[in-house]
């Protein structure tokens, strides 16, 4: 596939993905695709992105956590060399002489069988590579050895963080276990890429403000005194007391929130009950909430408690409520975005860049967005042409690779911009 062409406009910038380089990534991409790993388990992963990074001269750290690991570039101290002017970019994106640009990954796996047909298919049973974090991984990894080389020359205007994150997958998202290690410490601005299976390789998608939504998980235990089923007065009639929790409560949440700011629950399990002529005493419920706009998220939990309480009450059931706080909905700042806009237009011209919508998906980058202004963009991994409409989290999902060689330039570019 042959790039678009660059904005003759545009300043040329060095740090264009050389041949060798690119083949090694894709390599390295295929073995992480061949041994994914989850949350927190990802000790192989961890070790070769380490491996790597030291052979190209860098000192990149472990986390606390046991995986994911950090590595500055450009700095004074002992992970790299300084830059041209040893100058640092602060939030507003002008040298201000402290902050590092940080460049996210996330480095784990999901726990669903890999269905597809290629050599690299996943080796470890019932494990795959199924939302595109080894594309991350990679993306990332190349950045900085591209970043590394320009530091070592004297042409990299500022210092560059690469953070490769444990455990995106796991609620409530292994970035904010890495935030309270200290990872942010002297991070200016923030940049990640997600893969999109809707965007053609070699595009990417922006959006100011909110890209994805918040999630959160909930699980509901009602309790009361069963029975026989001819004396449904004497009981709580359980079955339909889960039932009207379960159809009542997303209705009236509807009406306490702006139906703007999307809040939702749905429901993903429900049980109780194991015989016909017996009422039980127990049900349980287990779903998500989904919500678009941050305020209502912060609001969510209360108002979830006592629409439950209300009525649960009503039906004479008793209810015991976990509410795991998931991720707020990552909120792109705009500063952030118009930085990857222009490296993407130094790039691949101003044509490879598209809108994209908001997502009802979470991603926990949203917890570095709490502290430090930053951006995600739709990394494009769709085959230009392809209509098969295959999607993350689908044992059958794959990447076209040339979206490893978009991503690399898109944050080598947006570092040296």
């Amino acid at each position: 596939m042959s790039p678009a062409a660059a904005d003759p406009h545009a300043p040329a910038l060095p740090g264009t993905l050389p041949e060798p380089l690119r083949a090694e990534l894709i390599a390295f991409r295929r073995d992480l695709h061949r041994h994914p790993e989850l949350g927190n388990q990802e000790f192989r992963t961890t070790a070769a992105i380490k491996d790597r990074l030291e052979r190209a001269g860098l000192r990149p750290r472990v986390l606390p956590t046991g995986t994911g690991l950090l590595c500055d570039i450009g700095t004074d101290g002992p992970d790299g060399a300084a830059g041209a002017d040893g100058a640092a970019y602060g939030a507003d994106g002008t040298a201000d002489g402290a902050g590092l640009l940080a460049l996210r990954a996330d480095i784990d796996a999901l726990p669903i069988p890999d269905t597809k047909t290629v050599e690299y298919a996943s080796t470890v049973p019932g494990r795959a590579h199924a939302c595109g974090h080894d594309v991350h991984t990679t993306v990332v990894l190349g950045a900085g050895l591209v970043l590394a080389e320009l530091a070592r020359e004297g042409r990299l205007p500022r210092p560059v963080r690469l953070l490769f994150q444990p455990a995106e997958e796991v609620l409530p998202g292994g970035a904010a276990e890495v935030v309270a290690c200290g990872a942010l410490e002297g991070v200016a601005r923030i940049l990640a890429v997600h893969c999109d299976p809707r965007v053609d390789a070699g595009r990417i998608g922006l959006r100011t403000g909110p890209i994805t939504s918040a999630c959160d998980r909930l699980e509901v235990t009602l309790e009361g005194p069963g029975g026989h089923t001819a004396r449904p007065h004497l009981t709580t009639d359980m079955v339909t007391a889960a039932a009207r929790v379960a159809l009542d409560v997303p209705a009236v949440l509807a009406r306490r929130v702006d139906a703007r700011s999307g809040l939702a629950v749905t429901w993903g399990h429900l049980e109780t009950g194991h015989a016909c002529n017996v009422i039980p005493q127990r049900a349980v419920l287990a779903g998500t909430l989904r919500c678009l706009e941050l305020d209502a998220w912060r609001q969510a939990p209360d108002l979830v408690h006592a629409a439950i309480d209300e009525v649960a009450a009503l039906h004479g059931a008793k209810s015991q409520i976990e509410y795991v706080r998931g991720v707020p909905p990552v909120v792109n700042e705009a500063g952030s975005v118009q930085l990857l806009r222009d490296a993407m237009a130094a790039r691949r011209g101003a044509d490879a860049v598209e809108g994209t919508e908001q997502s009802l998906g979470g991603e926990d980058f949203s917890w570095y967005l709490e502290h430090v202004p930053g951006a995600m963009a739709r990394l494009g991994v769709r085959p230009p042409g392809d209509h098969s409409g295959l999607d993350l989290h689908r044992g059958d999902f794959d990447v076209d690779e040339y979206a490893i060689t978009v991503g690399v330039e898109l944050f080598t570019a947006a570092a040296l911009l």
